[in-house]
C-alpha cells in the first residue's frame, strides 16, 4: 500500500496583506491529481489545515472540497489532525458530513475516531487518539497526538494518580503521552505516530509564527515515539528529516510562505510499504505557482530597469535598494506601476556622513534640532527627514515651550 504525508497547508494565508487563495486552489486541484495519480492509499495531514482559527468561508470551502475529491467515496482514507492554527472544535464540526465519505478528522490529543466499514479500508479499533486501519491485508496502526497545547496536556495528565507524572516538563509529557499510545503497535504490522509539534533542532523560516514562549513547548528528539515505523509531524515549514533514529520526518508547507522560503523546494513524503512493517520513502516536489524573488539593487535605475523586464512574470517582489536617501515617492509608484505585486521595497542607506555611534551629548534649545534630525537618521537606516517633518517637529517644540 502507499501513504502520503503532507502538512501546513494554512489555507486563507496571506504575505503581507496579498492574498495566496489562489495559488492554494491550484494546489488543491493537483494535489488531488497527484493523489490519484500515484495511487495513494492513506493520507495523512499533520495540522494547520487553515491559517487562523476563524477561517474564510472560500478558505473552509476549498477544504471541504478538495477533502471529498480526495476520500472519493472511501476509496481512500483522508487522516486529519488539528494544529496550533487549527481551532479543534470547527475542524471536527464536519465530522458527520465526512466520516462517511472517509474521512477521519481529530482536533484534540483525546479524539477518537468511529469504527466503520468503507469501499478500499475499514477502521477496525477506535480510541482515545489511537486508530486501527485495515487495506486488504495490510493492518495500519496509528497514533495520533493532535497539537497538544498545555492546557490539552493537562488534561490528559489530570487523572493521573502519580504526581511525577504531573510535574513533568512539556516534552516529558509528550514522550510518555507516546509510550502509551505505543502499547497499542503490534510487531509486524505498519505502526505511524502522527502528530503536529515542534522538535528541537528543526530548521523553520519566518513563516511560522512562533507560539512557544520561553521555548517551554519544545520537544526532544528523545521524547518522539521509540517504535514508529514513519513518524508524520507537521507545524515546520521546511521538509526535513527530524530523526534517521526515530523515524521522524517534517512534509513541510506545500507553498512558500515567507521570503526567506524563497529557495526552499516544496514536497510531500510518499511511503511504499515493503514487507513486514518496513517502509520506503520518496519526496515527491511540488510545483511553485508563483514565486518569491528578492532583488538587490544597486541604484533605483537598476530596480526600474527590473521592474520593466519582469512586469509581466507571476511573482511576489521584495527591493533592496542602495540610496543616499529616502526613496521618492514617484519612484515608488512608478515601480508599482510596471509591476504588481512588490510586497516591499527596502531602501540601504549609504549615507557616509551619517554616524550613528552614540555619545553621551548636552541637549538644549539651540541644537536640540539638530540631534533631533541625527536620532530620525538613527531610527531610519540614515535617511534625512524631509523638511515638512522637521517644521513640525519645530512647531510642536514651540507649542510645549508657550506652556
Amino acid at each position: 500500500m502507499r501513504i502520503l504525508h503532507t502538512s501546513d497547508w494554512h489555507l486563507g494565508k496571506n504575505l503581507e496583506g496579498f492574498s495566496r487563495i489562489e495559488e492554494q486552489i491550484k494546489f488543491c486541484s493537483d494535489f488531488v491529481q497527484l493523489v490519484r495519480k500515484e495511487n495513494i492509499d492513506l493520507l495523512l495531514i499533520a495540522g494547520d489545515v487553515f491559517d487562523t482559527s476563524n477561517p474564510s468561508a472560500q478558505a473552509e470551502k476549498l477544504f471541504y472540497k478538495t477533502l471529498n475529491e480526495l476520500c472519493d467515496n472511501g476509496k481512500r482514507c483522508v487522516f486529519v489532525i488539528a494544529g496550533n492554527h487549527d481551532n479543534p472544535d470547527r475542524l471536527e464540526a464536519i465530522r458527520p458530513l465526512v466520516e462517511e465519505s472517509g474521512a477521519i478528522i481529530l482536533g484534540y490529543p483525546k479524539s477518537k475516531a468511529n469504527i466503520g466499514n468503507y469501499s478500499s479500508f475499514s477502521i477496525i479499533e477506535a480510541k482515545e487518539g489511537f486508530t486501527k486501519l485495515k487495506f486488504g491485508t495490510e493492518i495500519v496502526n496509528i497514533a495520533s497526538l493532535p497539537y497538544p497545547s498545555e492546557k490539552r496536556l493537562n488534561d490528559i495528565y489530570y487523572n493521573f494518580a502519580d504526581d511525577v507524572d504531573i510535574k513533568k516538563t512539556y516534552s516529558e509529557k509528550i514522550g510518555k503521552i507516546f509510550e502509551i499510545l505505543e502499547e497499542n503497535f503490534v510487531e509486524n504490522q505498519i505502526n505511524i505516530a502522527l502528530s503536529h509539534i515542534f522538535v528541537i533542532g528543526s530548521e523553520i523560516s519566518d513563516s511560522e509564527r512562533r507560539i512557544e514562549l520561553g521555548g517551554s513547548l519544545l520537544v526532544d528528539k528523545k521524547d518522539l515515539p521509540k517504535k514508529s515505523d514513519y513518524t508524520a509531524l507537521g507545524h515546520i515549514h521546511k521538509g526535513q528529516c527530524m530523526s534517521k533514529t526515530y523515524n521522524a520526518y517534517y512534509s513541510g508547507s506545500p507553498i512558500q510562505y515567507s521570503k526567506n522560503e524563497r529557495n526552499t523546494v516544496k514536497f510531500v513524503n510518499i511511503i511504499d510499504t515493503i514487507k513486514h512493517g518496513k517502509l520506503k520513502i520518496d519526496q515527491l516536489y511540488l510545483k511553485n505557482y508563483k514565486p518569491i524573488m528578492l532583488f538587490n539593487c544597486e541604484s533605483i535605475d537598476q530596480a526600474l530597469d527590473i521592474c520593466k523586464e519582469k512586469q509581466d512574470d507571476d511573482i511576489f517582489a521584495y527591493f533592496r535598494i542602495k540610496t543616499q536617501d529616502l526613496i521618492d515617492a514617484e519612484d515608488i509608484r512608478n515601480m508599482k506601476k510596471l509591476m504588481k505585486n512588490i510586497v516591499e521595497i527596502r531602501p540601504i542607506i549609504q549615507n557616509e556622513s551619517f554616524d550613528s555611534d552614540k555619545q553621551i551629548i548636552e541637549i538644549n534649545k539651540s541644537n536640540i534640532s539638530k540631534y533631533f534630525i541625527d536620532f530620525y537618521r538613527n531610527t531610519n537606516d540614515g535617511a534625512n527627514p524631509n523638511e515638512d517633518i522637521v517644521k513640525l517637529f519645530n512647531e510642536l517644540l514651540e507649542d510645549i515651550e508657550e506652556e
